[in-house]
């Protein structure tokens, strides 16, 4: 009789952690959409060394959801293997964002050195068509700005003897044509003057830091589930046998 108390106080307590527990899934779940929206057309330029973190943190977070549910069925059923399914479940979501959190952390510092490498490969073999490409139209017409560490980076590249600069580095797309941007003696004066390449690091290793950060947080946070899940199972075992 002492026990229950203790057991009612627990259950609400886990309740309400499990109910948090799937709001957290929810943000994972967003977190890893949103990088991989985001980040993704910056990553397609660093085939070398992408991440899966984005992939990891939408599958994490849509498994969170169904067994946050799971957890407060258990907890209110108070079934002591369902608590230690659920405690194992616990265990391997902290596992899996704590690899994710790595990767992110990991790969943000490891970026420089590769995305200067590929994305001066991409502008050096430029056609306009394949998907590196397209991904450095999409860098230089998102974050403004024209070639690696600035606009005559193009001047080296198989695509500008024939037609000059591309039109994402247009800085003003209303007095930019294709006709100017072939026209050597005045196309650098309708592209944008700053490279891409401090813009794109700067870019990934603050929305990398992001996704690392959250996954970490939301990671620990499993360690008092476990611990809430672990002393339920283990009291309402204990007042089972009491009462045999």
């Amino acid at each position: 009789m002492e026990t229950k108390p203790v057991i009612t106080f627990l259950k609400t307590l886990l309740i309400v952690y499990s109910f948090v527990f799937w709001i957290t899934g929810a943000i994972l779940l967003a977190v890893g959409v949103w990088g991989k929206f985001m980040i993704g057309p910056y990553i397609s330029l660093i085939a070398e060394n992408t991440t899966n973190a984005p992939y990891v943190l939408i599958g994490t977070g849509t498994v969170i959801i169904v067994f946050g549910l799971f957890g407060c069925f258990a907890t209110c059923r108070g079934s002591p293997w369902m608590l230690k399914l659920y405690v194992m479940f616990l265990s391997l979501v902290f596992l899996a964002e704590l690899v994710a959190g790595i990767s992110g952390f990991v790969f943000r510092h490891e970026i420089k050195g590769t995305f200067l490498r590929t994305y001066t490969d991409a502008v050096l073999n430029y056609d306009a068509e394949d998907e590196k490409s397209l991904a450095v139209d999409n860098v230089q017409s998102s974050l403004r700005c024209c070639g690696v560490n600035n606009y005559t980076s193009w001047l080296g590249s198989v695509y500008y003897p024939a037609n000059g600069f591309p039109l994402s580095c247009c800085s003003n797309s209303s007095d930019c044509s294709p006709q100017d941007l072939r026209n050597t003696t005045i196309n650098h004066t309708k592209v944008y003057q700053q490279g891409c390449y401090e813009l794109v690091t700067s870019f990934l290793e603050t929305n990398m830091a992001i996704i690392a950060g959250v996954t970490f947080g939301i990671a620990f946070s499993q360690l008092i589930g476990m611990l809430l899940a672990c002393c339920l199972s283990r009291i309402i075992t204990a007042n089972q046998y009491e009462m045999v």
